[in-house]
Formats: C-alpha cells, structure tokens, sequence
C-alpha cells in the first residue's frame, strides 16, 4: 500500500510556492489570465484556491480527524470561495501563499506524525472514511494538479499558433480537455 511520504512530501510542498513565484511573478497579465476557456481558471484564480486550501483544508482537516476520528465529518471545503474574494494582484497573491504554505508546513512538523497516525481514519462529507495518509497525500497531488492546471491554462493562448506542432504538444492539445477540475 502507498502511503503519504512523511520523510520527503513536506519538501515537495515547501517548493510549491517558490516554483509558482519564479514563475509567475514577473509575467504580464495576458499570461496570468489565460485561462482554457468557460468555466476554468487562470493562474491567479489557481492562487487564490490554492491559500484557501491552506487556510481551511489541509492543516484543519489533518487536526479535526487527529481530534474527531470517524465520529465527526469534515466541514466541507469550498472549492470556489476564491471567486468571491477581494481582488489580489499576483505579488500579493504568492506573498500570501507562501506565508501560509510556510505556516502549514510548521504546523505539520508540529504534529510530530508517526506512520501509524497516517492510518487513523476520518470522515469526508463527500467520500466517506478516509485515512489521514490519503489526506495528506491528496495534498501533494493537489499541488502539482494545479501546477500542470496552470501550465495547461497558460498553453491555451498558443493552441492555434503552434499550427502542426499541436500534434507533439499534449500540453496544447489537450488544453481545456482533461476534464481536471478547477
């Protein structure tokens, strides 16, 4: 069975914020509001989600299932409430993530995790039980959903103009189609 990677996934997750900033910090907007077309994101909608699972997922759900086991569902995360957020410029918006990425990292080395703490179960509103691992592991694999997500949003804007070299390019070929959900 895989489980979530106690020694080595917090050092994937501390580079999440710095990949984004080298990034996106010094493009032009064009480029951080490409998005793939009705009903996606662009880059600084993919931040601002991004901080919101700092402030009320990640971190929090670890804890309530620490705390509450099966007993108690997790309060259901908004996937969306970026949208309604004031607007942020992309320095502010990868300020801000990094110093919530920085302050979960602390707060998951604070729960001093063993192997077998990634085996107690919780209870998602939507799954059912699922393990704290699996939490954790989802995680990881959120960010970098979200760092191909952005990828993808930002090689829309070169679909048409790489004319046959679409054909090579799955990044451009299936922008818009891999049915990855905001």
């Amino acid at each position: 069975m895989h489980t979530y990677p106690l020694d080595d996934g917090p050092a994937l997750l501390a580079r999440t914020p710095a990949l984004l900033d080298a990034w996106l910090r010094p493009l032009p907007a064009a480029w951080l509001t490409a998005d793939e077309g009705p009903g996606t994101w662009h880059a600084l909608e993919v931040l601002g989600h991004l901080i919101e699972g700092e402030r009320h997922d990640w971190i929090p759900r670890a804890r309530h299932l620490l705390q509450h086991g099966t007993a108690v569902p997790f309060a259901p995360f908004d996937r969306f409430a970026q949208q309604r957020r004031p607007h942020r410029t992309v320095d502010q918006l990868l300020d801000e993530f990094a110093a919530c990425r920085a302050e979960s990292l602390a707060d998951l080395a604070a729960l001093r995790l063993t192997a077998a703490d990634l085996e107690r179960r919780g209870r998602h509103p939507e799954f059912g039980v699922v393990t704290l691992g699996q939490h954790l592991a989802t995680w990881l694999a959120h960010d970098l959903t979200h760092v191909v997500q952005i990828a993808r949003a930002m090689a829309h804007r070169c679909r048409e103009a790489v004319g046959p070299w679409r054909a090579y390019l799955r990044v451009v070929r299936d922008a818009g189609v891999s049915g990855t959900a905001p």
